[in-house]
């Protein structure tokens, strides 16, 4: 062959490359598709995606970076329904309760968080004990960039088992990816209950628990309904079921994916702490796999750390842990400036495409406050407010919503998520 030839053919070869490599927008990967089955991969799910095979040499070597963002309990109480009732067609609107953290949520390559309520359908709403939340929610949680909810908490059964195959079917018609609760065992048994994502390029299986369905119990055969980590969830909720969890791991180890993330309702409400339960369960998770624990339930924050175990192979891994978000949106005042206050957790994620290895690079929040402002009509009275650009706009005379009382609440509010969360991880401080 001709030197020309040969220059021809190696030029061809390098476009064909270059038309091989394609981006990804945040959330691809879960239009339409499903979970990947135990012990096959879950890089790719998208039909027509490709692998990094497409990617040329030198491109593939580079650090994949992404950030997954978490958020506490996402509820809705009697006044929040009544602040997002519009009168003139009848229908609810939640959007406004959330524009802020939206532009956070919507910026992230990932954003998940706790749907603790359920939607069992209108006009009967209704709030704490058992909440029935207007649809209207759940759009709006799309709206704000959420792309994935745990739906395994106390209050999974509220509205029954129609309820929990109602809110699913809520999330679906709103595109918003979910694990927890299942509409059958076929469906549950697919995965074990796993929901692969991907994370700006990096795969993460998600998994979900909780304590417990606050004394209500799932009828015998379809125990699938809702994963819950305690045998005795119907009393004293302390005996551990280490053979649903482990099964339910090793499969989520044996999807190969970069990282494995335990979505998990736990401890005792409104402690800021966690207890020596929450601790041994965290340890066990780590043991079995977990890089990633994401904690709800207290509705205050409870602190973030990273733990050492020795997995299943026998090496020593190191596993994150946030005991508790808090509150995401609530009406909750009992124990202010705790249960109003909350974080938006950044995880910055990087893979090391050489090695295959994925670690958390950078862990950072920005800190909320729930806003009430009961002197103004529906649909500006709960507002999550930015605690930094709140303190920021008042001061300088520029705020839309903070008067001097709220100036002073978010203050102290800032100083509690502070003495919590520590103040090294704030992004704004």
């Amino acid at each position: 062959m001709t030197r020309i030839k040969k220059l021809s053919v190696l030029f061809l070869v390098f476009l064909l490359l270059l038309s091989g490599c394609k981006s990804k927008n945040k959330g691809e990967m879960n239009e339409g598709a499903q979970p990947a089955a135990p012990g096959t991969s879950a890089v790719s799910q998208s039909e027509g995606e490709s692998t990094t095979e497409s990617t040329g040499a030198a491109e593939a070597q580079d650090p994949v970076v992404a950030h997954l963002v978490v958020a506490g309990d996402i509820m809705s109480h009697v006044p929040q329904n009544k602040d997002a009732y519009v009168a003139s067609t009848q229908s609810y609107d939640f959007n406004h309760m959330i524009v802020e953290p939206a532009v956070q949520l919507r910026a992230a390559d990932y954003a998940v968080g706790n749907l603790e309520t359920v939607f069992g359908g209108g006009p009967n709403y209704s709030g704490y004990p058992t909440f029935n939340t207007p649809d209207a929610l759940a759009t709006a949680v799309k709206n704000a960039g959420f792309d994935l909810v745990s739906t395994a908490n106390n209050h999974t059964r509220d509205q029954g088992m129609d309820g929990i195959t109602r809110t699913l079917d809520v999330l679906d018609e709103n595109g918003i990816a979910h694990v927890g609760t299942y509409r059958s065992k076929a469906d549950r048994d697919a995965t074990n209950g796993i929901y692969v994502a991907d994370v700006g390029g990096i795969s993460t299986a998600f998994l979900c628990y909780t304590y417990g369905l606050n004394g209500f119990s799932l009828p015998e055969g379809k125990e699938y309904a809702a994963n819950v980590f305690n045998k005795d969830y119907t009393t004293t909720v302390s005996d551990f079921n280490y053979d649903l969890v482990d099964a339910d791991m090793a499969a989520a180890r044996a999807m190969d994916t970069d990282l494995i993330a335990v979505i998990i309702h736990w401890g005792i409400e409104y402690q800021t702490t966690p207890n020596d339960y929450q601790k041994s369960i965290a340890k066990h998770l780590a043991e079995q796999g977990a890089d990633i624990i994401l904690g709800g339930h207290p509705h205050v924050l409870q602190p973030y750390e990273t733990i050492t175990a020795t997995d299943t192979l026998g090496n020593e891994k190191e596993t994150f842990v946030i005991y508790s978000c808090g509150n995401f949106i609530s009406n909750q005042t009992q124990y202010e400036p705790a249960t109003q206050s909350t974080i938006l957790l950044d995880l910055e994620l990087t893979k090391n495409p050489a090695t295959g290895k994925t670690k958390i690079s950078g862990v950072s929040y920005t800190p909320y406050f729930m806003l009430h402002r009961d002197d103004l009509p529906a649909g500006q009275q709960r507002m999550l407010v930015d605690m930094h650009k709140a303190i920021r706009e008042y001061e300088a005379g520029t705020s839309k919503y903070v008067g001097s009382n709220s100036y002073q609440k978010i203050k102290n509010a800032l100083e509690f998520v502070h003495k919590i969360m520590g103040s090294e991880g704030d992004k704004a401080a």
